[in-house]
C-alpha cells in the first residue's frame, strides 16, 4: 500500500486508536469464530504423547505375532552399514511376550544410543537456556520490536525481517517452545500496527517453524537425524540453506499477503471482534527502559562464534554427537560467565533447561523401545521388505513423496522432532537405500514431514500453548492456516524431487 503512513494514524485497529470497547471478551461470545459447531473442536484435548507412544508399542508387540521373521544381510559401504538389497531370507520370529513387552520401555532408556542422544538433547536444552537467562535473545528482539512500534515508515518491513529473525532461529537451534515467551510482545505489537493477533502469533511461530521444517544445522532434528542414518553430522548442509530460504520465503509471503489484507479491512479478520473487545487489555506500548548491555552483546557474538564453529567441526572435523553437545556446553559456560550469572543462577537455568526437554527425552527412549522390541523379534528386516515391494517400480521421486506423506502421519502422533527421528529414521534411512534414494534425502524428507504440521497439529503442545496465550481457538487457526500450508509442501515436494534426482548426499 502506497499510503500506508498516512493512513496509519486513524486506522480501525491501529493501538493509538483508543475507541476500543472496555474489557475483555470470551472468544465464543464476542465475534470470535467460535461456532456450535467448531465448539467440540476448540475443547478437543489430544492424549499425551507418551500415552500414543505406549499404544504404539502395544500394538507393534501385537504385530510381533502377526509377521513372519526375515532378515537382510548387512554390508559395509563409504564407512557405514548399508542393507544388501537382493539378501532377503525368511528366518524364525522371535514374538514379544509379556514380560519383552514390560521391559521394553527399560530397554529403551538403557539403549547405549538412545543415552548418547538424550545426553545430547539434555545439554543442549540447558546451554540455550542459559542463554536466554542472560536476557540476550529476548531483549535483541524487544529491541527491534521498539523501533518498528515508533517508526510507522518501518512498518512494511515488520513481517520480513522479523520471520527472518525467528526463521533463523528456528534453523540454528530448534526454536520451539521458546516461541511462546514472544506471544504477549507480538500480539499487542501487531494490532498496534494495524494487524490483528493472527498476524502477531503468525510472524514468531509460523517464522521460527519454518526454519524448523527447513532447517540447515538444527541438532535436535538434523543432528539426531543424520547420527541415526549414520551419515556425517550436519553435512549436505549446502541444499539445506537453499530450502531454508524458500520456507521463509513461503511464510513471509502467507503472512505479509494475509496482512495486507487485514491493513486495509481489519473486519475481514476472523478476530476481528475479540481483537478490537481485548485492545485496552493490551499494552500495545513496549518499555525501552532496559539497556543492551556489553555483556549481553557478547552473549551473542560467543553463540554467533559457537554456531561457527559448529558447522566448521562436523564438515571439517567429522564431529559427531559427543563432540557438538561438548561445544554447546563451553557455550553455555561462557554464556554464563560472560552474562554475569551466578553459578546458582546458571545451574538452575541449565536444569530448567533439561526439564523443558524432559517430555521430549522420554518420547525418544520409548520410540527407541519400539524399534528394539521389533528388532528383538526379528520383523524389522519383513516390514522393510513388505514397503519396498510395495513401491517396487516406481519412480524414486514418487517413493520419496510417498516417504514424506507417511512422516506427516507419523507427526500427528509423535511431534517430538527428535522423538519422531529415533522411531522412523532407522527404518527410513535403509528402506532408502532399497529403492534408491539416498540418506541424506531420507533425512531431508523426516525434517519437512516433521516440521511443516507442527505448525498446526493439536497434539503438539507448542501449538496449543501459543494459541492459548493468544486466547486464538485451535478452531480458528486451523481453518486459517490448513490451505496456507500447501505453499510449504508444494516447497517440500519440489525440494525433495530436486534431491533425488541430483543424488543428494
Amino acid at each position: 500500500m502506497s499510503d500506508d503512513s498516512a493512513q496509519k494514524g486513524s486506522h480501525p485497529r491501529s493501538g493509538k486508536d483508543k475507541s476500543a470497547a472496555s474489557g475483555p471478551a470470551d472468544p465464543a461470545s464476542s465475534g470470535s469464530p467460535s461456532t456450535e459447531k467448531s465448539h467440540w473442536l476448540t475443547r478437543f484435548k489430544a492424549p499425551n504423547t507418551v500415552i500414543l507412544i505406549l499404544a504404539l508399542l502395544c500394538f507393534f508387540a501385537a504385530l510381533t505375532w502377526v509377521i513372519p521373521g526375515g532378515s537382510y544381510e548387512r554390508v559395509e559401504e563409504d564407512g557405514r552399514i548399508v542393507v544388501d538389497p537382493d539378501s532377503f531370507h525368511a528366518v524364525d520370529s522371535e514374538p514379544a511376550g509379556l514380560v519383552e513387552l514390560i521391559m521394553a520401555p527399560i530397554n529403551g532408556f538403557t539403549d547405549p544410543f538412545a543415552i548418547l542422544i538424550i545426553t545430547f538433547v539434555f545439554i543442549v536444552a540447558g546451554a540455550f537456556s542459559i542463554i536466554q537467562k542472560t536476557g540476550a535473545f529476548m531483549l535483541g528482539i524487544r529491541k527491534a520490536a521498539i523501533l518498528f512500534n515508533r517508526h510507522d515508515s518501518l512498518r512494511p518491513f515488520f513481517i520480513p525481517v522479523f520471520i527472518v529473525i525467528f526463521s533463523l532461529m528456528g534453523s540454528i537451534f530448534g526454536m520451539a517452545e521458546e516461541v511462546i515467551i514472544f506471544i504477549p510482545l507480538f500480539v499487542p505489537l501487531a494490532l498496534a500496527l494495524g494487524y490483528d493477533s493472527i498476524v502477531g502469533v503468525s510472524v514468531p511461530f509460523i517464522g521460527a517453524s519454518a526454519g524448523f521444517a527447513g532447517a540447515v544445522v538444527n541438532p535436535f532434528t538434523v543432528g539426531v537425524a543424520q547420527g541415526l542414518a549414520e551419515i556425517p553430522i550436519l553435512s549436505g548442509w549446502e541444499f539445506r540453506m537453499v530450502l531454508w530460504f524458500f520456507t521463509t520465503a513461503a511464510a513471509i509471503w502467507i503472512v505479509s499477503s494475509y496482512a495486507r489484507k487485514i491493513y486495509k479491512n481489519p473486519s475481514l479478520s476472523p478476530m476481528y471482534a475479540f481483537d478490537k473487545d481485548r485492545e485496552k487489555e493490551l499494552s500495545t506500548d513496549v518499555s525501552d527502559d532496559e539497556p543492551f548491555t556489553w555483556r549481553q552483546k557478547l552473549v551473542l557474538l560467543v553463540f554467533v562464534t559457537g554456531i561457527a564453529v559448529l558447522i566448521y567441526g562436523a564438515t571439517s572435523l567429522d564431529w559427531y554427537i559427543t563432540e557438538m553437545a561438548a561445544l554447546f556446553l563451553v557455550i553455555g559456560v561462557l554464556s554464563a560467565v560472560i552474562g554475569g550469572l551466578s553459578g546458582n543462577v546458571a545451574a538452575i537455568a541449565f536444569i530448567d533447561g533439561m526439564k523443558d526437554v524432559l517430555s521430549a527425552v522420554v518420547i525418544i527412549a520409548l520410540s527407541r523401545s519400539i524399534l528394539l522390541l521389533i528388532t528383538d523379534a526379528q520383523i524389522v528386516d519383513t516390514i522393510l521388505y513388505s514397503l519396498s515391494n510395495a513401491i517396487d517400480g516406481w519412480h524414486p521421486v514418487m517413493s520419496a513423496e510417498i516417504m514424506l506423506l507417511v512422516q506427516t502421519v507419523i507427526n500427528f502422533v509423535v511431534p517430538s522432532g527428535s522423538g519422531q527421528a529415533a522411531l522412523t529414521i532407522p527404518i527410513m534411512a535403509p528402506l532408502g537405500d532399497l529403492v534408491g534414494i539416498t540418506r541424506q534425502t531420507v533425512v531431508l524428507v523426516f525434517q519437512m514431514g516433521d516440521g511443516i504440521t507442527n505448525m498446526i497439529i493439536p497434539t503438539s503442545g507448542v501449538t496449543m500453548a501459543v494459541l492459548g496465550m493468544a486466547k486464538i481457538p485451535w478452531s480458528t487457526w486451523a481453518s486459517w492456516l490448513a490451505v496456507r500450508l500447501l505453499w510449504f509442501y508444494l516447497v517440500a515436494i519440489v525440494a525433495i524431487a530436486i534431491a533425488v534426482l541430483t543424488g543428494y548426499s
